[in-house]
Formats: structure tokens, sequence, C-alpha cells
């Protein structure tokens, strides 16, 4: 039989998987699951492409590099965009159904815990929301004791010249990104002297800068929607979300800002 459309991306089991928890079902709930649904696929798609980012770096393939940051940037750009949707549902609308999501929470998101472990932010009470996830928190594990995308950005400086300190070159791959000011020294002398790599510093930026204006974003379409309240599933809500705002990947880049 002929291979179509619908079977090759399985549209018959994909578009059954939205079930609505409330009962008569609450008109808005099909809204809040498709976005979720599709946020998850957004994530596995932007670790499939960091891993490809981060074998370009350590390979020292900068126009690859180059390639999948404007990728990633774009993706980070599309789920700003998302927010917009869900922000067209009123607080009245969610509560309506909010119960019905009893004590589950974006927090057990494995897949975002996997992602911000891989950007660096190595935090392993991080683990304990996806701990009923028990394939979920295997890739979570798998992630905190990987190298992070800035670990393959130092390779990347290496193959150019860059000597990395022997501090970070040593230092645990478990502990989260740290700044170091001889890190910001190379960065500089390559604006510079590099106009090429320029190029992917700022791409990196634009990436940088995309989650944290999506972190921003999720954190206003929470408040806006529960306001202060605990979040579902019993987690802390925007007060948790805040604290995590405006943390950089890639924090030599921005320092390096104040002495160019």
């Amino acid at each position: 039989m002929a291979l179509t459309y619908g079977k090759y991306l399985k549209l018959d089991e994909l578009l059954s998987l939205q079930k609505a928890m409330s009962e008569p079902e609450e008109h808005d709930e099909l809204l809040f699951i498709v976005i979720h649904q599709v946020y998850e696929l957004w994530f596995k798609l932007t670790l499939h492409e960091m891993g490809k980012a981060c074998a370009n770096l350590s390979a020292g393939d900068l126009f690859g590099a180059i390639a999948t940051f404007k990728r990633i940037r774009t993706i980070m750009k599309t789920l700003v965009g998302q927010l917009d949707i869900l922000e067209t549902m009123t607080p009245m609308s969610f509560n309506s159904f909010r119960d019905r999501l009893e004590t589950s929470s974006g927090f057990q998101s494995a897949q975002f815990r996997e992602f911000e472990f891989a950007m660096g932010f190595k935090r392993p009470e991080m683990m304990k929301p996806a701990a009923a996830d028990v394939q979920g928190l295997k890739r979570i594990e798998a992630r905190y004791h990987a190298p992070s995308v800035v670990d393959h950005f130092y390779d990347y400086l290496e193959t150019i010249g860059v000597q990395i300190p022997a501090a970070l070159r040593d230092k645990p791959v478990t502990e989260s990104t740290r700044e170091e000011v001889r890190i910001q020294d190379a960065i500089l002398k390559l604006y510079t002297t590099r106009p090429d790599v320029a190029i992917l510093f700022e791409l990196m930026m634009d990436f940088d800068e995309g989650l944290q204006e999506w972190r921003y974003r999720h954190v206003k379409m929470v408040e806006r929607t529960i306001g202060n309240k605990q979040g579902t599933g019993g987690s802390l809500g925007v007060e948790f979300l805040k604290r995590s705002l405006f943390k950089p990947v890639f924090p030599d880049l921005w320092a390096a800002r104040t002495r160019l």
C-alpha cells in the first residue's frame, strides 16, 4: 500500500491524543492540551538541534554552528509566539477545568529539564518533579552528567587558538556554568579580529535573549492566569519561575558587552 501523508505523519494516532479530562468537555481545555503537546514537540526538536550545535562547536565547524543556532533561535521565537494563543484563554476558562489537572504540572516536563541541563543550568533538585516519569528521569540524569553547550563552546574556542583555563576544563560537568574573565578577554579579541566568529557570537546571543524572552513571557502568562497562587501539582508557581528570569546561557558573551 502506498505511503500517504497521513500514514507518514501517523495522523490518526496523533489526532487521537488530545483527550479532555473535563466532563462535559470545557471548550478551552483542547487549546490547553494542544499548546502543551506542541511545546513538547518543539522541546524535542530543540534538543535534537542543540545536539547538532554541540557537535558543530566541538568539531570547529563554524558555519555548521551558525546555521544551527539560527534555526534554534527561530524555534525560540515560535515558542514565544505560541504564548499569544494561550493568553486568549481567560482565568475563568482555565479555572473551569484546572482541578482536573490534579497533580500534573509543567514542572514535571522531563524534556524541559533536559533542555535546562543541556544549557548548563545544572540543578539536581529539579529532577524530583519528574521522578514519576521513569524514562524521562533517565534522560534528565544523562543530561546532568553530560557536558553542556557551554562546554562544547569551550571546545570551539580551543579549535581557534583560545587557551581554556584549567579551572573550567577540570570542573565537574554537573556544575552550573560560571563566568570567567579570561574567556571574556578571548571573546573581546575575537570580536575585533574574527568577524566570521562574531557572527556566531551574535546568533548565540540571539538564542540566549530568545530563551530569556520566553521565560519572561511564560511567567507573565502564568501570572495573568492564576496570579500568585500555587501552581498545579503543588508547584511554587510564579515566584519560583521568577528566580530563573534573565539567567543567561552564555554569561561571558553578555559580560563582554560592558567592555566592548
